[in-house]
């Protein structure tokens, strides 16, 4: 994200929402690839999370998330997510993770057509958030407000694990729809069950190749391939789908070997 138009908008979404939120503004923080240093302009969307000091009324939801309607036009094509979390359930951090107010693209037609419902809905909690807030805290960086070690601590080994689980358990159906995020998800994923490493999707595929079974490096090359520019990934879906099986269940492993070390502590 170096270029003008593309920093732009996302100085005035600081601005703004320090406009809308006020006090009850505590930071705003960008996590995810635009962070990691693997942001692609066309297939990355922009990850930001935003805490508050306590709730917001309907009012302030409404005008807030006409601002995110109105600044998502602006942003790259795959758009913007973007969470509100109070600050009470950063530190101490509390899973799963309550939320004030989500936003990205999926639901942009619902809250085109009826905003009301979509305010009085789009609240609860979210199990995304552990994983959103570790990556924050180990790559994140703060737009506005106040520093980010202040703001959060550190999730729980658990709890994370239980979060990027959830995040892949369906990767067997999800590989043929969307295989470059999940060829490179998975890999990330088992790197940190093996070894603890926080990555992105790029050092995650890379992680797979060095360590990794070599009958999948041609399916793991041509993903980061395609992630890191405009091409298309090679379809091979049932080469995808034994890989994802294989993954699952080496990331399974891992994740019992993690939780009963914790228990035997």
């Amino acid at each position: 994200m170096k270029t003008q138009r593309k920093c732009g908008w996302l100085t005035t979404f600081v601005m703004e929402s320090r406009n809308i939120l006020g006090d009850n503004l505590v930071g705003v923080y960008l996590h995810g690839s635009a962070a990691m240093g693997c942001f692609n302009e066309k297939k990355s969307d922009v990850d930001l999370l935003v805490v508050s000091e306590g709730g917001l009324s309907d009012e302030v939801k409404l005008r807030y998330m006409d601002m995110v309607v109105r600044l998502n036009r602006e942003a790259p094509p795959k758009g913007i997510e973007m969470s509100i979390i109070r600050r009470a359930v950063c530190k101490p951090f509390v899973y799963p993770t309550p939320f004030e107010l989500h936003f990205s693209v999926t639901h942009l037609d619902w809250y085109r057509t009826n905003p009301m419902d979509y305010i009085e809905k789009m609240n609860g909690v979210d199990k995304d958030l552990a994983a959103h807030i570790t990556i924050t805290l180990k790559r994140g960086k703060c737009l506005y407000g106040e520093e980010i070690s202040e703001v959060f601590e550190p999730v729980k080994k658990e709890f994370y694990i239980d979060s990027i689980w959830n995040d892949v358990a369906d990767a067997e159906d999800a590989v043929r729809e969307n295989p470059i995020y999940v060829i490179l998800n998975l890999c990330r994923v088992l790197a940190y069950g093996k070894e603890g490493l926080i990555l992105s999707k790029r050092e995650g595929g890379e992680w797979g190749l060095a360590n990794l079974p070599g009958e999948y490096h041609g399916l793991i090359a041509s993903a980061l391939k395609a992630y890191s520019s405009d091409s298309a990934p090679e379809r091979n879906d049932e080469l995808a789908v034994k890989f994802a099986a294989y993954m699952l269940n080496r990331i399974s492993q891992e994740k019992c070997l993690s939780l009963c070390g914790m228990l035997e502590i």
